[in-house]
């Protein structure tokens, strides 16, 4: 195997490419979002808990905020991103390179909310959410939480996601689209509430459960810092801002 540092993103210069980033706009309006054209979508998985009260010091949901804050959440089989580690998380633009059945899409979306409160005065909140760029496959934002229920102890690790393909996609992305996207899409909510729930039980017990920290290219990182590159990706279908 080789590691994203020798050979990032596959075949691809990649930090070009995220640059350019910063010239992207937001390619929907949320006045555009309804039933049936886009997908509303809501998950919710329960992390270890903690006892009632203020979350812990080092208990599971400040571990899980950490992991989320990293994007270590997200299954490297089918999403990476490469982002810049030292910019804020609010207005971070991140480079996304979803992967599914031999083709690889370079897709941008930035940080466009952070979440830090309590709700209802019961509920300790942390999370944050990103909206597709314009070029991006689909259009759409995307919010993850780590909510603890104050009352009861509870962690949650919620998503919630507003989506449709894009309408720009060229031939060859669309068929992709309409073959694999939904079904991979919610492939990948159902990887990140596992991985994140396994990598929680796992730091809880003293374990490593990533291999250290995220691989560099240059000043950027690639997220999780789990992922490999394998050779067949060399041979894969690459498509560069599909939308």
């Amino acid at each position: 195997m080789i590691s994203l540092a020798d050979w990032a993103f596959g075949r691809l210069d990649a930090t070009p490419v995220w640059r350019r980033l910063a010239a992207a706009h937001v390619n929907y309006s949320v006045d555009e979002v309804r039933r049936p054209a886009w997908n509303i979508d809501f998950y919710s998985t329960a992390l270890p808990g903690e006892r009632p009260g203020p979350p812990e010091p080092g208990g599971p949901w400040e571990h899980a905020c950490r992991l989320v804050r990293d994007y270590e959440f997200s299954p490297p089989e089918i999403v990476r991103a490469l982002y810049d580690p030292a910019a804020p998380l609010l207005g971070r633009d991140m480079l996304l390179e979803a992967r599914f059945h031999g083709m690889h899409f370079y897709c941008g979306v930035r940080v466009t909310d952070v979440v830090d409160e309590t709700r209802d005065s019961t509920d300790r909140v942390w999370g944050w959410a990103y909206e597709t760029l314009e070029g991006h496959l689909e259009r759409g934002k995307v919010t993850y939480e780590v909510v603890k229920r104050q009352e009861t102890g509870e962690v949650l690790f919620v998503v919630s996601c507003h989506s449709q393909g894009a309408p720009t996609l060229d031939p060859i992305t669309s068929l992709g689209w309409r073959l694999f996207g939904r079904r991979t899409q919610l492939q990948f909510y159902r990887r990140c509430a596992e991985r994140l729930r396994l990598f929680v039980q796992a730091t809880l017990h003293g374990e490593h459960p990533l291999p250290g920290p995220p691989s560099a290219v240059g000043d950027l990182v690639c997220a999780p810092s789990d992922a490999r590159m394998h050779r067949l990706d060399a041979v894969a279908i690459h498509r560069v801002a599909p939308g």
